[in-house]
């Protein structure tokens, strides 16, 4: 295959997936790993793509990358969110977690917890529980439309979370600015985490410092809504001073350091 019917197949990819990876990459079309970097590069140079760490993506606050890509993105931050957000959940606790990849590490570790019962919207998170071997935990997947993010959304989605109610929800977001609040690419996803949002007693949202500055086309939640925000030390300065001034509680996660569980 030639370079310009690569990088054509490639950009078809990325429109089809809202994101690539690299290795997938090399996979797909048998070349070097330089190659399909170069590939991107020039994709990106040309306006037709964002390279990002790992892939490449789409343009636009209404893109959305695929689960795949996003879970390579700041895998050591969102493995300390993960951690101090596990810290809030005692057993027996009633627990949602949106769709996406920080709320999929946060899966993990409450994987473990004794008598959860877990609402989601995420195929991916509800399979981590099913084969964590816990027989004492009850887990709710919702139907609905599945999204580039792998996110069930939808009326069927959200008329199934409006008949529920639980003690803590941990959200996942695409953004986060003082003038749009937690935002997502994905209107459809937005409703559906609205819904999620008005189930719960609590609200902790998981953002890794890159969402700051991200505006996704709909607002999920204000800012002052969020109970808790967890991020990393990523996240700047003055952010952290606007944050702590609009949420009721920011946690900075440190990837070097273990979360204290609470009491």
């Amino acid at each position: 295959m030639l370079a310009p019917q690569r990088q054509q197949a490639i950009l078809e990819l990325v429109r089809q997936h809202g994101g690539v990876r690299v290795i997938e990459l090399v996979r797909a079309f048998g070349v070097s790993d330089i190659t399909i970097r170069r590939d991107l590069e020039m994709l990106a140079e040309r306006g037709l793509l964002a390279k990002v760490h790992g892939g490449a993506t789409t343009i636009g606050s209404t893109d959305e990358p695929g689960f795949a890509l996003k879970s390579v993105r700041q895998e050591e931050e969102k493995q300390a969110i993960a951690r101090h957000a596990a810290a809030l959940v005692d057993a027996g606790t009633a627990v949602a977690l949106s769709a996406g990849t920080t709320t999929w590490a946060l899966a993990h570790r409450l994987a473990a917890v004794p008598a959860l019962t877990v609402v989601t919207n995420s195929v991916r998170v509800a399979d981590v529980f099913q084969h964590s071997g816990r027989t004492d935990q009850t887990v709710v997947l919702t139907g609905g439309v599945r999204t580039p993010s792998d996110a069930l959304v939808g009326p069927v989605a959200v008329t199934a979370i409006r008949q529920l109610n639980v003690d803590l929800l941990f959200l996942g977001v695409h953004g986060m600015t003082l003038r749009a609040g937690f935002t997502t690419p994905n209107m459809m996803e937005a409703e559906t985490d609205r819904a999620l949002v008005e189930a719960a007693g609590r609200l902790v949202v998981l953002a890794d410092h890159t969402k700051w500055g991200t505006v996704g086309i709909s607002t999920i939640a204000r800012l002052g809504e969020a109970d808790v925000l967890v991020s990393d030390a990523g996240l700047p300065r003055p952010a952290r001073e606007a944050l702590a001034e609009q949420v009721g509680e920011l946690v900075i996660a440190d990837p070097g350091a273990e979360a204290t569980p609470t009491t």
